[in-house]
């Protein structure tokens, strides 16, 4: 069943924003003009936001999404995995702004999921890897160098007191186990290894779990069109079956037709809800592919 956890989240005004800001002692905390997150949504007309089970925050580069997503997740107090830009403000900021949560639903699961988080668990799958084949190759040298001792000497290891215990143990299985078999009994193997976009597509199924926030930037990065098609799919299935509910910045075609999604256009001023086939971006997709209709044929 669908689940909202927050259903709306309000912005600073205008007013407590310039009566913040003209405190001069604030202002010299910064040696730059503009007091990120300060005055970026103001000039976009946004007040506020309303959430359904999956929102989506569409714009270009420099919309605002993403700082929109991070001011959330700081007010939220959501679990995250990676530093984030921001500035002295930042806090004061995510702070005067009010959540009006679902009294009738509550989770403490909330989470904040980057691009960067997801392109760190594929270089520690990569990094893992990498460390257990080096391993294996060790011990591969080290069952020959016990072979051989064993073929020079003739006779098994002689213990000669508790310290030699693990080598005898290791000259014991060297004698009797192949190559391989050794290897595999002193080393895990290797973790699946898929590509890119494979091994980021497998985050997002083993992090998100049942009943929870999850705010997701730009989740389509590192993903081809059909690990996107079935990253949709996963997260209609998640809000619809599991009580999940989404926030999200994307430009993702894909991602941005997802059923029931609420999508606010953060390149429109003042910003406005629209359909999915009314955004920039997808009428760039569709128009392009409208032009090469006939090669399709």
């Amino acid at each position: 069943m669908a689940q909202i956890y927050i259903d709306s989240f309000q912005l600073p005004s205008v007013r407590w924003e310039e009566g913040y800001l003209n405190d001069d002692m604030k202002m010299k905390m910064t040696c730059y003009g503009h007091p990120y997150p300060f005055k970026l949504f103001p000039e976009k007309g946004l007040t506020g936001l309303s959430f359904a089970p999956i929102t989506i925050f569409y714009g270009g580069n420099g919309s605002g999404k993403t700082t929109l997503l991070n001011v959330i997740a700081q007010r939220l107090e959501a679990v995250r995995g990676t530093y984030f830009n921001r500035s002295p403000f930042f806090d004061d900021y995510a702070r005067a702004c009010k959540p009006k949560m679902n009294r009738g639903a509550w989770t403490d699961n909330i989470q904040m999921i980057t691009s960067d988080d997801v392109f760190d668990y594929v270089l520690d799958i990569r990094a893992m890897n990498e460390g257990i084949d080096r391993r294996r190759e060790e011990l591969m040298d080290d069952y020959r160098e016990r072979k051989n001792y064993l073929s020079r000497h003739h006779a098994s290891f002689q213990m000669r007191s508790l310290a030699d215990y693990e080598e005898l143990k290791a000259h014991n299985a060297a004698k009797r186990l192949t190559p391989s078999k050794y290897v595999k009994e002193n080393v895990m193997g290797n973790l699946p290894e898929r590509s890119n976009g494979e091994s980021a597509f497998m985050y997002f199924t083993e992090h998100i779990k049942e009943n929870g926030i999850y705010l997701l930037d730009e989740p389509e990065n590192s993903l081809a069109a059909g690990l996107q098609i079935k990253l949709a799919q996963f997260i209609e299935d998640s809000a619809r079956f599991f009580g999940c509910q989404f926030i999200m910045a994307t430009h993702s075609p894909f991602l941005l037709s997802m059923a029931g999604a609420k999508v606010y256009d953060l390149d429109a001023v003042p910003v406005r809800e629209r359909r999915w086939t009314e955004l920039e971006n997808v009428r760039l997709y569709a128009d392009f592919f409208l032009d090469h209709r006939d090669e399709f044929e």
